[in-house]
């Protein structure tokens, strides 16, 4: 089969197509025909080496661990998937590539209404989403600052944080300040003077900071809560050195929980949006449009 991989660790000019076997599912397992892939910036933070000891690497390796389509074949102590089943989830062998495994446990039904490419946007991002808005303890009524809320993750953070009655002010580029707004948050140009706009907006402070930029934003965010307290990270590495929460644990990887967000997706009460899609040859591209930052929602890779 056809995949993406990389033999060494550096930039995306160390990935490259290449032909592998074709993976047997084992037991709890089933081989999933990939028809979408999540492109996250985790990918490319692992191609860099940067992630080693997180996420210890293997090389030669396929990147990826987001996937939506078609169960093709099932291990044993599986018996609620059958193939043909279509599917969104997790896979733990890599995604990029046409066929990928997958425990069986990590798998939702995808809904007939909602395509693959926005099927592939949701399992990262619903679960990181989630885990920080717990982690923050953001509840109804509090306001809570959300710094790249146009990307993958902010489209659905916001979203989710305003289903809890939270107020949501949350950054983005220029250009993406009307789409943060359709998402139900009070949109801010990031960048310098933002201490003062947020303000602005709340002179009562913040509640909560959730950042999923990693852009600088972290100083402005403790000088509005006044401490570190309830600053939550998931994107700039200098977290430790300024005392601030990095979520770097385990994904949740609810298979219930993912199988109602993907409902709401495909019945249009959870908006989720591809800023771009690329084919799976051109991996490299997508994952320097990642790295780059500053996109409207998810960058997928289409398998065909």
């Amino acid at each position: 089969m056809k995949a993406i991989v990389f033999d060494a660790f550096g930039g995306t000019e160390v990935l490259h197509e290449a032909e592998i076997a074709l993976p047997e599912p084992g037991p709890g397992q089933v081989r999933v025909r990939v028809r979408a892939v999540g492109v996250n910036p985790v990918d490319g933070k692992i191609r860099s080496g940067i992630m080693e000891a997180i996420f210890p690497t293997t090389l030669p390796a396929v990147p990826g661990g987001e996937i939506a389509g078609v169960v093709d074949a099932v291990g044993a102590d599986v018996d609620h998937l059958k193939v043909g089943d279509e599917v969104l989830g997790w896979s733990d062998t890599g995604s990029y590539a046409q066929y990928a495994l997958a425990p069986a446990s990590v798998l939702a039904a995808k809904p007939a209404g909602l395509d693959w490419t926005h099927a592939a946007a949701l399992p990262v991002a619903s679960d990181g989403a989630e885990r920080v808005l717990d982690l923050l303890g953001v509840g109804a009524g509090e306001t809570l600052l959300i710094h790249g809320a146009s990307g993958a993750l902010g489209t659905i953070a916001v979203q989710l944080a305003v289903a809890r009655g939270a107020r949501v002010i949350g950054t983005a580029g220029a250009g993406n300040q009307d789409y943060v707004t359709s998402l139900g948050a009070t949109a801010l140009v990031y960048g310098d003077g933002l201490v003062e706009r947020v303000r602005a907006l709340a002179p009562e402070g913040v509640d909560a900071v959730f950042d999923a930029a990693g852009k600088g934003a972290l100083e402005d965010s403790v000088t509005l809560r006044g401490g570190t307290d309830r600053i939550v990270t998931t994107a700039d590495f200098r977290a430790r050195e300024l005392g601030v929460v990095f979520a770097e644990g385990p994904q949740r990887r609810s298979a219930a929980r993912l199988a109602e967000i993907a409902r709401q997706a495909a019945d249009g009460r959870l908006v989720t949006t591809v800023g771009a899609a690329y084919p799976l040859a051109q991996a490299a591209q997508a994952q320097q449009a990642s790295d780059a930052g500053h996109n409207r929602g998810k960058i997928v890779l289409t398998v065909n």
